[in-house]
């Protein structure tokens, strides 16, 4: 087994229950780990063995970019594509972060996180 993971994705989205959120946009970052079995890759350096990263980092960018109010259900949508697309993946954990959220503090972001196990 090995772990792939695709960090500090950012992305411009207009995610959030506020109107303005929605109409305004905000930065966000996004952070993917996949589980997979790595070793056929390792020995045969075929892209085809593996998690392939710009798979995992084009998902993130399709996803963030439909609007949802929650930040829970993006991420539920990334893991979503990621464990339909790539059967390769048995677990995989998504963070998606608000940088700057309007919560009426200095509060450098909001994250949330989910993870899954590849259902049998």
């Amino acid at each position: 087994m090995g772990i792939i993971k695709v960090e500090n994705i950012r992305v411009f989205a207009h995610h959030g229950c506020l109107k303005e959120e929605t109409a305004i946009g905000s930065d966000y970052r996004v952070d993917v780990e996949v589980i997979a079995n790595l070793d056929k890759s390792a020995k045969s350096d075929n892209l085809n063995h593996t998690v392939d990263y710009v798979f995992l980092n084009n998902v993130v960018r399709e996803e963030m970019a439909k609007p949802s109010k929650l930040l829970e259900t993006v991420a539920q949508r990334i893991l979503d594509r990621i464990f339909s697309e790539d059967e390769m993946v048995t677990k995989a954990a998504v963070s998606v972060s608000k940088i700057n959220p309007p919560i009426g503090g200095d509060v450098e972001m909001v994250t949330i996180k989910l993870s899954q196990k590849r259902k049998k």
